[in-house]
C-alpha cells in the first residue's frame, strides 16, 4: 500500500478540521441564503438554491451509507447499530458522520498514543514496539477513511458548490445585486470548491501502489491553478450564458446528460449495485458539466483534448456572443472584468495543465494517469476493494 510506512500525523489531522470547518461553512451560508431569499419572497431562488443543497447531500448519504453498510459487513470498522447510521443519513449527517469518527480516531492514534509513550517512558516501561508508534493497520486505516471521505466531498463539490457558486453569480449579475451574504457563501463555495480538489488528489493517489504520491509544493500549486482557472472561467461562461438566455439551462442539461452517457459507454464498474453504478455515472456526468474527469481509469488523453478544445471554444466565444447580441453591456464596467477574468483565466488554466502534465505529473511505473484515472485503480483503498475491480 502506498502509505504502509507512513504515520497519520498532526498537520493531516489539521487539514481534515479545516476541510470540515469549510464544508460546514459551505452548507451553512447557502442554508442562510435559502432562508433570505423566501423571506423577500423570492420563492424561485430560494427553491433553486435549497434544490442544489438538497441534490448534494441526498447523493452523498446514500453512497455514504451504502459504504458504512459494507464496511460493516466486511468488519472494516467496528459494528454499530444499522438503525443509528440509518438516523443519522436520513438526516444528512454522512459527512459530518464520517469526518467525527476521523478526527475522534485520529485524535486517540496521535495524541493519546503519544501521551502513552510519555507516561511509560517516564516510568521507564517504554519498549521497543512502543518506540515503533501506534500501528499501521491503524494508520492504515486512517488513510482509507480519510479517502472515503474525500471521495463524498468531491461529490458534493460538484453536486452542490460549483452549481450553487454558478447560481449566485447569475443572481447577482442579473439583478445587480451584491450583499455580503451572496459573497459569503461565493467565497466559501470556491474554496470548498478548491479544497475538495487537491484532497482528493493527494489522497486518492496516495493509494495507488504503484503510483508517487503528489509532490508538495510546486506541483500541488499547479495542479490546484489548472484545475480553479479552468473551472472558474467556465462558470463565468456559463452566468454570462444564462444573462444571454435563461434557455442556457437546457445545453448545462444537455452536457451533463452528454457526460452520464459517456460513462455509461465507458461501461464504469464502481458499483456492485447497477441501481447505485447508474447514480455514480449521473455524479460523473455532473462532474464533467465543470471539468475533465477520467471515470474509467484508462489513458485517454484524447478524450481530454476534445472536452479542452470545446471548453476553449465556450470559453473564447461566450464573451463576444454577448458583446453583439447584448449590445447594452458594452457601457458596463462588470461585464469587461468578467470578460477578461475569463480569457486571462482560460489562457492561465491552459498554461497550467500543460506545464502540470509535460513536467510535474507523477509518473505511474507502467501507466501514465490521465486526471481522474485513480477512481478505477485505487484497488488497495478501503474503497476499492468493495466498489472498484482493479
Amino acid at each position: 500500500m502506498g502509505h504502509s510506512n507512513e504515520q497519520y500525523s498532526k498537520w493531516r489531522w489539521l487539514l481534515a478540521l479545516v476541510g470540515l470547518l469549510m464544508y460546514l461553512g459551505d452548507i451553512c451560508t447557502d442554508t442562510a441564503l435559502v432562508f433570505r431569499y423566501f423571506l423577500e419572497k423570492r420563492y424561485v431562488q430560494s427553491g433553486l438554491t435549497a434544490l442544489f443543497i438538497i441534490t448534494g447531500l441526498t447523493v452523498n448519504q446514500i453512497f455514504s451509507y451504502t459504504w458504512f453498510l459494507e464496511d460493516m459487513h466486511k468488519n472494516v470498522m467496528d459494528s454499530k447499530p444499522k438503525r443509528r447510521f440509518l438516523v443519522l443519513h436520513i438526516f444528512g449527517m454522512g459527512i459530518l458522520l464520517r469526518s467525527y469518527h476521523l478526527l475522534e480516531q485520529g485524535y486517540k492514534e496521535i495524541w493519546g498514543q503519544e501521551m502513552s509513550q510519555n507516561q511509560k517512558s517516564s516510568n521507564g516501561h517504554l519498549t521497543e514496539d512502543d518506540e515503533e508508534g501506534p500501528s499501521t493497520s491503524h494508520h492504515n486505516k486512517l488513510f482509507s477513511d480519510t479517502a472515503d471521505l474525500s471521495m463524498l466531498k468531491l461529490f458534493e463539490t460538484f453536486l452542490e458548490s460549483a452549481p450553487q457558486l454558478l447560481l449566485q453569480l447569475y443572481i447577482c449579475q442579473s439583478h445587480d445585486e451584491w450583499s455580503v451574504l451572496q459573497y459569503m457563501s461565493m467565497v466559501f463555495s470556491f474554496f470548498n470548491l478548491a479544497w475538495s480538489l487537491v484532497d482528493y488528489r493527494i489522497w486518492l493517489r496516495k493509494s495507488l501502489p504503484q503510483s508517487r504520491e503528489l509532490p508538495s509544493g510546486l506541483p500541488t500549486v499547479i495542479y490546484l491553478l489548472y484545475k480553479l482557472f479552468t473551472i472558474t472561467s467556465l462558470i463565468l461562461s456559463y452566468s454570462l450564458l444564462l444573462i444571454l438566455s435563461v434557455y442556457s439551462t437546457v445545453g448545462f442539461a444537455s452536457l451533463w446528460l452528454l457526460g452520464t452517457i459517456w460513462a455509461h459507454l465507458l461501461q464504469t464498474d464502481f458499483c456492485h449495485s447497477g441501481v447505485l453504478e447508474l447514480l455514480y455515472r449521473s455524479v460523473i456526468g455532473a462532474i464533467l458539466v465543470f471539468t475533465f474527469f477520467n471515470a474509467k481509469g484508462q489513458n485517454i488523453k484524447w478524450e481530454m483534448t476534445v472536452y479542452y478544445f470545446l471548453w476553449t471554444v465556450v470559453n473564447f466565444s461566450t464573451p463576444l456572443l454577448m458583446f453583439f447580441l447584448k449590445p447594452e453591456l458594452k457601457t458596463i464596467t462588470f461585464f469587461w472584468v468578467v470578460s477578461g477574468v475569463i480569457y486571462g483565466g482560460s489562457l492561465l488554466g491552459l498554461i497550467s495543465l500543460v506545464s502540470y502534465y509535460r513536467f510535474l505529473h507523477p509518473k505511474q511505473c507502467e501507466l501514465d494517469q490521465v486526471d481522474g484515472q485513480e477512481t478505477e485503480m485505487t484497488h488497495l483503498t478501503k474503497r476499492t476493494r468493495t466498489f472498484i475491480k482493479p
